[in-house]
């Protein structure tokens, strides 16, 4: 019986990482499994043992190094997307009755919504565009 060759060992351990990948979600080890066919590669071209775990090591240690912070600099600089009523605020309206400081009715995402003025001095008129500031209860505040 022959001997299973080294880049035959290192490929094996590189699936076994990718199932663990695939199991625990955890891309380390995605990267751990980089460094193994980096292992196996160099057994192929006839690297020794202890070039083999060298270019491991080196490999998975530089992904770990160079892949992790750049992936979460990526995750914290995506933006929060806003539902529910944080969503409509900074939307623009129309107004269906007039708007002043006690209130009026304006349409705003396709329905009709309470509305009052951020400022009570001001007054908008039917057909007028507002942008909405905030929404208190079942009312928009428009401006």
């Amino acid at each position: 019986m022959d001997s299973i060759d080294a880049w035959v060992w290192w490929l094996i351990g590189a699936a076994g990482l990718g199932v663990a990948l695939v199991v625990t979600a955890m891309p380390e080890l995605g990267m751990l499994a980089l460094g193994a066919v980096a292992g196996a590669v160099t057994a192929g071209l006839g690297g020794g043992v202890v070039l083999q775990v060298v270019v491991f090591a080196v490999v998975s240690v530089a992904l770990v190094a160079v892949v992790r912070p750049v992936a979460a600099r990526h995750r914290a600089g995506r933006p929060e997307l806003a539902t529910g009523i944080d969503a409509l605020k900074g939307k623009q309206a129309v107004v269906l009755e007039r708007v002043d400081g006690s209130g009026g009715r304006i349409k705003l995402g396709g329905e009709i919504w309470s509305a009052r003025s951020l400022d009570s001095g001001l007054t908008f008129e039917v057909g007028q565009e507002v942008d909405v500031v905030e929404i208190e209860g079942a009312t928009a505040i428009v401006m």
